[in-house]
């Protein structure tokens, strides 16, 4: 369905937990506070929310956490996700150290696509980012899912780094048909005081190490990178600009957190609770109905765009790992 702006809006992102296996400085360096497994949404609640998303014109469902492969029997969710009428594409973002594990699983569940979150090749770099020594079993997932067919994606989150360390994540894209994403550090939870990178800046440095990288039109997908081929290159590359590239005027999303809250827009705490309604005892029509009408509306009130380059105006206050990012 079309938005109060005229956009359509045909993606959503489902948070499973926010639970992870890593400590990455700019998410949960710390832990969070986890909440009770009883307040996560139910796989069949999720897949109640995927129909009634469906019926509003949701056609692509991307998987997230938290680090989604944490919760058991996800293969089973992605198969039945993979059952509701209308849905096109279900696709999961993780952070790769249990890819390879389940990735047999998840493909016989006809899982399409998958991102994995790297944002260093070096050893030492990767464990002191993420307090885990994993950077072997993430580069093993990587080579796994390419092997096996699956459209792969990696997700870099755009700090500070040396121009080698940029070299040789782009460099992850030449020889593998991947992209490789930078992704702009958006200013939520840890993310406030982590130090982040404009890719203004990180484009002309791009630009200075591959001269002959150009635009490349084709489609990669169903979310906002811009992407570019360089020559020699499997794969491409792409920048996902939220602050220095804002997109909200082409923005196709919403998110629903593990705890079952419908999120038009990451910035923003606005939305709806959609917990309540699943529990409510209802009887299946009056429930379904109520559902419909909740998520239509929620849907329909989307903000026109986000705020990141206002911070003042931010109400969202929780961590990526809970909103499911």
């Amino acid at each position: 369905m079309q938005d109060q702006y005229g956009r359509n809006i045909d993606y959503m992102r489902i948070s499973v937990t926010d639970r992870c296996s890593l400590r990455c400085r700019y998410c949960m360096p710390r832990g969070v506070e986890l909440c009770d497994m009883a307040q996560l949404l139910t796989y069949e609640e999720i897949v109640l929310c995927a129909q009634t998303a469906a019926k509003l014109g949701i056609r692509h469902i991307k998987l997230t956490g938290g680090e989604p492969l944490v919760r058991r029997g996800l293969d089973g969710l992605v198969r039945m996700l993979k059952a509701v009428d209308g849905i096109g594409q279900v696709t999961l973002t993780t952070n790769g150290t249990m890819l390879e594990k389940h990735l047999s699983g998840l493909i016989g569940a006809g899982l399409d696509a998958v991102n994995i979150s790297l944002d260093t090749t070096d050893r030492r770099a990767y464990e002191e980012l993420t307090g885990k020594d994993e950077l072997g079993s993430v580069l093993s997932s990587i080579d796994a899912a390419v092997g096996a067919g699956l459209r792969t994606k990696i997700n870099a989150v755009s700090f500070p780094r040396s121009r080698e360390e940029i070299r040789n994540l782009a460099a992850m894209a030449k020889d593998r048909p991947i992209d490789v994403r930078f992704i702009e550090l958006m200013p939520i939870g840890y993310g406030k005081g982590f130090p982040g990178v404009s890719h203004k800046d990180l484009f002309l440095q791009l630009k200075e190490m591959f001269p002959g990288m150009e635009p490349d039109p084709a489609p990669h997908g169903f979310g906002p990178a811009v992407y570019y081929s360089i020559p020699g290159y499997a794969g491409g590359i792409g920048l996902i600009s939220a602050l220095h590239g804002k997109f909200c005027g082409s923005c196709n999303r919403v998110r629903l957190t593990s705890k079952g809250f419908l999120k038009p827009c990451l910035c923003y705490d606005s939305g709806e609770d959609l917990r309540p309604i699943l529990r409510s005892g209802l009887p299946p029509r009056e429930r379904d109905e109520k559902l419909l009408e909740t998520m239509r509306t929620v849907i329909f009130e989307k903000p026109r765009e986000h705020c990141f380059e206002n911070e003042q105006e931010i109400t969202e206050g929780a961590p990526m790992s809970a909103i499911g990012g």
